[in-house]
């Protein structure tokens, strides 16, 4: 991987990390004033492509999301399978040199 796809892919992560943790605001928000809400399918597809830091910070953060407990399991399995995508990579990387 060169510097530029590395920074490419970390960008990728800040942006995709940004948009969920605003759609987490804006889900909370929602909720609150009674509105119709973000669909959760949609949530675990912007943390399905990159954004489960933003996730797991809104969670922290803005405590949304952070009670139900079959939302935070799909949530903690988008995580192991970026991790573990992550470390089946890097392994591979340092395996052909």
């Amino acid at each position: 991987m060169t510097a530029g796809t590395a920074w490419l892919l970390l960008a990728a992560y800040a942006w995709m990390s940004l948009a969920t943790f605003l759609a987490f605001a804006w889900d909370k928000r929602c909720a609150r004033l009674g509105k119709r809400r973000v669909p959760e399918r949609t949530l675990h597809l912007l943390e399905l492509f990159g954004g489960w830091p933003g996730a797991l910070a809104g969670q922290s953060f803005l405590r949304h999301k952070s009670v139900k407990l079959s939302y935070r399991v799909v949530l903690w399995v988008i995580v192991v399978l970026h991790v573990a995508g992550w470390g089946v990579f890097v392994y591979l990387r340092a395996r052909t040199g």
